[in-house]
């Protein structure tokens, strides 16, 4: 299974040729936060999309009857689906699965409903605002989007990690001949609730993400989409495709350990499950986006989970968080684009904003300039509140001849 378009809405950048040159530069996407008053927070910075217009980049939707985040969704998708070089008729005459993962749905219009309410009383919220709170629109706006009315469509709770639960759900459903195209990634709007939630336990970094540093102070909430368009290698190579990754395979495991804190175990446990289904062994893996959130214990659990499946010296282990901020549900699937293109186009993208790495941590995480490397397998982490973990693993495909052909 191939990928071969790809959606990228992110506060460094929005489609390829922009988040491309972001992650080569190690652009950083943190602004102050604009998206609600954010009087009485000590400190309120965020990685928030700049200039997003819905009117300008979907051609089908209404805005108005949609919530950011399915905007969001709706303009990756369709950013996904012409990056492959594909339109809407292709994909009509096929078989199509939609999958988006999200952590807070429309939170951020659910925040703007309940204000509503506590200042003006029920008068004051509409039906039109209620309609666009539902999270099952993210995958249905990407579908009315491309008119796709007879595509299964799917909307993944999974939190952090559900971009990569919905990169996997779309390599099953090819896998086992259920679709023949998959549009599958993560999608999430900045709101006040998970801005706030973070705050009080304390996780908000005061002023930038320093993931594996022996300094970090915590995270910054982000926001935007990520979207991959997957079909069969037949598929990709009988319409000329081209062709940025393979999806070697995936892992998932749920250890329900607690509501915040990772455990260590169930995360390598997760991360070899991904190993064993791509028929990858550790020594092949050339570099591993972590889900280094920045954080005391996210970054010190994941770094020995890794270490636990790679030994005393892994692979070259960065985050993306660092320029991105934690943008949730579209966390992974952001992740896993990131990954097709630095196997792409040859190199490996920085965690910025680094000083000294934590010696609990002892990973090379590319500290703050980009560097060129040859990549052939690569994988991406997504861990998620409640264990839900997810692992995907991403190579080079190479026009290798076909070892069953009689030589």
């Amino acid at each position: 299974m191939v990928v071969t378009g790809l959606g990228a809405l992110s506060s460094i950048g929005t489609g390829t040729e922009e988040f491309t040159a972001g992650l080569r530069a190690g652009r950083s996407g943190v602004s102050p936060i604009t998206a609600f008053d954010t009087t009485g927070f000590a400190h309120a910075n965020g990685c928030q999309v700049p200039d997003f217009d819905p009117a300008r980049m979907l051609r089908r939707l209404d805005p108005g009857a949609y919530g950011r985040a399915a905007q969001f969704s709706a303009a990756a998708a369709r950013m996904a689906v012409e990056d492959a070089g594909l339109t809407e008729g292709d994909l009509r005459s096929v078989r199509c699965q939609i999958s988006v993962g999200t952590t807070d749905g429309e939170s951020y219009d659910l925040d703007r409903v309940t204000e509503a309410h506590l200042r003006g009383g029920p008068p004051a919220v509409t039906g039109r605002a209620a309609r666009r709170i539902p999270a099952s629109l993210l995958g249905i706006a990407a579908a009315r989007e491309l008119r796709l009315t007879d595509a299964e469509v799917l909307t993944i709770g999974t939190a952090c990690s559900a971009g990569n639960y919905s990169i996997g759900n779309g390599l099953d459903a090819i896998r086992h001949g259920d679709a023949d195209f998959a549009l599958c990634g993560g999608a999430d709007a900045f709101c006040r609730k998970t801005f706030a939630a973070f705050y009080r336990l304390g996780t908000i970094a005061p002023d930038c993400c320093r993931p594996f540093d022996a300094d970090r102070q915590g995270i910054l909430t982000g926001e935007g989409a990520g979207m991959l368009l997957l079909e069969s290698l037949e598929s990709a190579l009988a319409r000329g495709a081209r062709i940025y990754s393979e999806v070697l395979g995936y892992g998932l495991n749920c250890d329900a350990y607690h509501p915040v804190a990772p455990q260590e175990d169930s995360v390598a446990r997760c991360l070899q499950l991904a190993l064993d289904d791509a028929g990858v062994k550790p020594g092949e893996v050339d570099l591993i986006s972590a889900h280094g959130t920045g954080t005391k214990a996210n970054d010190v659990t994941e770094s020995r989970a890794v270490r636990q499946i790679y030994g005393s010296a892994p692979p070259r282990t960065i985050s993306l968080k660092s320029m991105l901020g934690h943008t949730m549900g579209a966390a992974s699937a952001l992740g896993a684009i990131a990954c097709s293109l630095a196997i792409t186009h040859g190199f490996i993208p920085p965690t910025i904003n680094h000083r000294t790495t934590d010696p609990e941590c002892a990973v090379d995480c590319v500290p703050n300039q980009a560097v060129e490397a040859d990549l052939r397998i690569v994988q991406n982490n997504g861990l998620a509140f409640g264990g839900n973990n997810a692992a995907v693993v991403l190579g080079r495909y190479d026009n290798r001849p076909d070892p069953l052909a009689p030589v």
